[in-house]
């Protein structure tokens, strides 16, 4: 492996076996790796049986880690960067410490994999050219809505995360607005309880509203206006 670099290493967002053979050959093969929770990527390690030493850079104290790391890469290290579930930086943090190793000089290396993101637009089947990623809105409610309104404005898709806790308030501002608009929501994506949802906003509210328990993590996409999708199926 040629010199001091750091590498940004999409990891699965459930599924295990969901890893690049590069990636995997990368982490067999750096020096170090950093992690956004060094017992989660521990778990992945440990199922593709890589020992490494793991150090931690998670969104609380990546400015600091991220000094550690280029004096790291000044020693002459190789390291990789993961975060618990998909691509780093997408949601997840990896912005600050890429940005302090390339002005430090040293190169960043992507190794392209895994991404909720691209797994639920893949399924969606909603067309349109474009989409826009919001990721977590405002736990606010009035910031949410404002925000989905916002968005349901604009003419392409939009895909949003959300906890189970707040799904079906996300729902609901969205049926309040359109309840006719196409969604697709994605419960545990690749896990043994995958599920998908697709129809209206309101009938999805429903759905998940008359649920006694709801568990897992949850991707959204919303469809763009009628007016994208059929301008994009006539080109």
């Amino acid at each position: 492996m040629a010199g001091p670099t750091l590498f940004i290493v999409a990891t699965p967002i459930g599924n295990l076996q969901d890893i690049t053979l590069r990636a995997l050959e990368t982490l067999r093969s750096v020096d170090i790796i950093a992690a956004e929770d060094t017992r989660h990527t521990l778990g992945l390690l440990n199922a593709h049986n890589i020992s490494k030493r793991l150090i931690s850079c998670r969104a609380a104290n990546e400015a600091n880690s991220a000094e550690g790391i280029v004096g790291l890469l000044a020693e002459g290290k190789s390291i990789a960067y993961c975060t618990d579930a998909g691509t780093p930086g997408l949601s997840d943090p990896g912005a600050v410490l890429v940005a302090r190793v390339r002005e430090a000089g040293y190169p960043v290396v992507p190794l392209p994999g895994p991404s909720a993101l691209a797994a639920l637009i893949s399924v969606g089947g909603f067309g349109g050219r474009t989409a826009t990623f919001d990721g977590f809105l405002s736990v606010k409610p009035g910031k949410r809505k404002k925000r989905v309104q916002e968005l349901l404005q604009r003419q392409e898709a939009f895909i949003l995360y959300e906890s189970p806790f707040r799904i079906v308030k996300l729902l609901q501002a969205i049926a309040d607005t359109e309840p006719e608009r196409k969604v697709l929501v994605a419960r545990e994506m690749t896990k043994s309880h995958e599920e998908f949802l697709s129809g209206t906003a309101a009938a999805i509210l429903n759905d998940l509203a008359t649920r006694s328990i709801i568990k897992g993590e949850f991707a959204v996409l919303v469809s763009g206006s009628a007016s994208e999708i059929d301008e994009d199926i006539k080109d």
